[in-house]
């Protein structure tokens, strides 16, 4: 599935629920469902600068795509890291690079998010839009 087709799928999910609270609680079941990142790549290089939780992107290139691995002590934001996980990983870098993530905005996460998870959400996206440019010279 292309990036785009990840997105409509998420908005589609998103669109079963009537109210925040279980729109939260199906991020939440999101989260239980990540595989744990494990503790040799819960380091200082892979923590996410500007999120008020501990958040850690592990990244790695397979057969020129990125994969993504993360983690959260907080319940919601690791939720939200498998959200993006789910659009990002398994894609070329330079399609990373280039991705529109408007399923955000289409599904109101934003609005319904604190100023400083919004600002986490905002600095996560970030930083895997930057592997991908940087692992863009890395694929042939």
């Amino acid at each position: 599935m292309t990036i785009q087709e990840i997105q409509e799928e998420i908005i589609d999910d998103f669109s079963l629920f009537d109210t925040w609270d279980d729109k939260y609680s199906y991020i939440i079941e999101m989260g239980k469902k990540l595989k744990p990142l494990g503790n040799e790549h819960k380091t200082e290089d892979n923590k996410i600068k500007g999120c008020q939780s501990n958040v850690w992107l592990h990244t790695s290139l397979d057969n020129d795509q990125l994969v993504f691995e993360g983690d959260s002590d907080s319940i919601i934001v690791k939720g939200l890291v498998s959200l993006l996980i789910k659009v990002l990983s398994g894609h070329k870098p330079e399609e990373i690079a280039q991705a529109d993530l408007h399923f955000i905005d289409k599904i109101g996460m934003k609005q319904h998010l604190s100023m400083t998870r919004a600002n986490g959400l905002s600095a996560m996206i970030k930083q895997m839009k930057l592997y991908g440019v940087a692992y863009q010279s890395k694929v042939g």
